[in-house]
């Protein structure tokens, strides 16, 4: 039997997905079912579609799982995709702690069994390499292929350099007063992502503005959210400890970066922790790959994804 807060979560997911059309996304195929997982201690929102071997797509921050629905609907002609909402974003659920990146691997390892699913490929941008990095670290064995996009990882490679970019001055942004700061005005905060990450800010339509602003106007949200960003220092102690044990990712990786943001920094970044790195760049685009260049991402990430089993 479902929790009640499962199924509180399962009727705000409704509700609130009866209510979108205002504010449209680029929608997953209808093949897609969606449910509301108990996992480690929290309930994730979950898609799932497509038939054979698995891939597990995880967003970032100003986002949510919707993002992927381009690349999604492309990998279910040959894989099973699953795509959660991260702990505390979205429609999943938002419990007071657990948001270091260790912990948040965890609830996708639960996710994952829950669902029956032993092996799969990971595509992560944003928080989501993060939380992934986390995952193909304690689940290496398990992990065929791993896709990170546009963004560092806590203490690994030149994490230090990237905490001193003034354009990063949020990873430090957080607590009550900026809670308060941002209540009622989520939709301001999250235009200067969107802005400021940009290489072209209209290509993140007004659509889908309207979309993430009113997800992250949900009660508890933009807390969760700062909660990511306050954990980094846990997670790069968590990450400093594993690479010190003689730690390296063994899978396949592809690390690409945003033209226009992270570019080849990315594979310099998963080189210092992996042993087998691909780089690429996704042209024209800075950090919202998926709303500035989702036919590019596509093209880079499905055939590298083809024989993963």
């Amino acid at each position: 039997m479902k929790s009640l807060t499962s199924l509180a979560l399962t009727s705000l997911a409704a509700l609130f997905l009866a209510n979108s059309a205002m504010a449209e996304v680029p929608p997953f195929a209808s093949g897609f079912k969606t449910e509301t997982v108990a996992t480690n201690g929290t309930d994730l929102f979950v898609r799932v579609g497509g038939r054979g071997p698995a891939v597990v797509l995880l967003h970032g921050y100003g986002e949510t799982g919707d993002m992927w629905a381009p690349l999604a609907n492309a990998l279910a002609a040959d894989h099973t995709v699953i795509v959660p909402d991260l702990r505390g974003m979205g429609l999943s659920s938002h419990p007071a702690a657990g948001y270091d990146k260790a912990t948040q691997a965890r609830d996708i390892a639960g996710l994952l069994a829950r669902l029956k699913i032993d092996r799969f490929a990971l595509v992560t941008h944003d928080i989501g390499n993060m939380v992934g990095f986390q995952l193909a670290a304690q689940q290496s064995a398990r992990v065929s292929k791993f896709v990170l996009i546009d963004a560092p990882v806590p203490g690994v490679g030149p994490w230090d350099e990237v905490l001193k970019m003034p354009l990063l001055w949020h990873f430090r942004f957080g607590g009550p007063d900026m809670e308060r700061l941002v209540a009622g005005r989520e939709r301001i905060y999250l235009d200067r992502f969107w802005n400021e990450f940009s290489a072209t800010p209209a290509r993140f339509d007004e659509a889908s503005r309207a979309h993430y602003a009113k997800l992250y106007a949900l009660p508890g949200a933009m807390h969760s959210g700062f909660a990511q960003f306050a954990a980094f220092d846990q997670d790069a102690v968590d990450n400093r400890a594993w690479l010190a044990k003689g730690g390296k990712l063994a899978m396949p990786v592809l690390a690409l970066g945003g033209e226009k943001s992270f570019g080849p920094m990315m594979a310099t970044v998963m080189r210092a922790a992996a042993s087998d790195v691909t780089g690429g760049v996704v042209p024209d685009s800075g950090h919202w790959i998926m709303e500035e260049q989702p036919a590019a991402t596509v093209a880079l990430v499905v055939p590298f994804l083809k024989d993963a089993k």
